[in-house]
């Protein structure tokens, strides 16, 4: 299944991919942005839980406005990471829905990110809302300690499509190689058996960089490349020069 984000269609041709903008000022924010708007890359995710105003809706709306100004043509990918699943702070359900309707309200971000577990309805609430505005949701979960079983990756995937996501994404914690193959086999096992899921799935640290630059191979549509050595916004990311080199050379597409 292909999803549409803005002029960019996950699922069809070379996996995709995401740089994130993780800086913490105003200033930092948009000079990533026009070093971003440089760079051969698909979409860029605005790491918002970075942003040293993030509490103040107006200024996370006009930092914005002036980042697609900048971006041009890519879209970008809203996310507000929690700290319990990797992020820099903690946010309470209403005021983490109130700031992702308040971005989606303005209709010019390309997909927001909604943790799957933040809340019970958090996620149905945001997709409920989003139909009216030309934004896609991407569901996350993100495990820092482990790598869960096969099956319940799947079902963790399945459960955000099943809440209405546009597309599932999941990234867990290798603690050997054999964990990276559950992860590669159960990505693999989801796209080949549901035709009406886009998945994005990565295996996290120094084991997991196989699974970022050959995700595509087996089913994921998106990966994440850092800007440079030192802008990875979670460990394991590879920069996104050589990251496109490697994939354009093993893509099967």
């Amino acid at each position: 299944m292909s999803v549409s984000i803005k002029n960019v269609v996950l699922g069809e041709g070379q996996t995709k991919i995401c740089v994130p903008i993780i800086g913490k000022t105003k200033e930092e924010i948009l000079a990533e942005a026009i070093s971003i708007s440089t760079i051969e890359t698909d979409i860029v995710e605005w790491r918002v839980d970075f942003f040293e105003n993030v509490m103040s809706i107006p200024k996370v709306l006009e930092l914005i406005i002036s980042l697609v100004d900048i971006l041009n043509e890519k879209p970008i990918l809203f996310t507000f990471r929690t700290k319990a699943e990797g992020g820099e702070l903690d946010i309470n359900e209403v005021a983490y829905i109130e700031l992702i309707k308040a971005v989606i309200n303005q209709n010019i971000v390309g997909a927001v990110d909604v943790e799957v577990f933040k809340g019970e309805k958090t996620l149905e609430d945001i997709v409920t809302y989003a139909k009216d505005f030309d934004v896609k949701v991407i569901a996350s979960n993100h495990d820092f300690c482990k790598t869960p079983d096969k099956e319940e990756i799947k079902r963790r995937l399945i459960l955000m499509k099943e809440k209405g996501a546009h597309v599932s994404k999941i990234a867990v914690m290798p603690q050997n190689a054999a964990d990276v193959l559950t992860l590669l086999s159960a990505t693999e096992e989801l796209h080949r058996e549901y035709n009406d899921i886009t998945i994005i799935t990565m295996s996290m640290g120094q084991l997991g960089v196989v699974s970022r630059i050959s995700g595509g191979v087996f089913g994921s549509a998106m990966t994440f490349g850092a800007r440079n050595s030192e802008a990875a916004s979670a460990p394991g990311q590879v920069e996104v020069g050589a990251l496109k080199e490697i994939m354009d050379k093993i893509s099967k597409k």
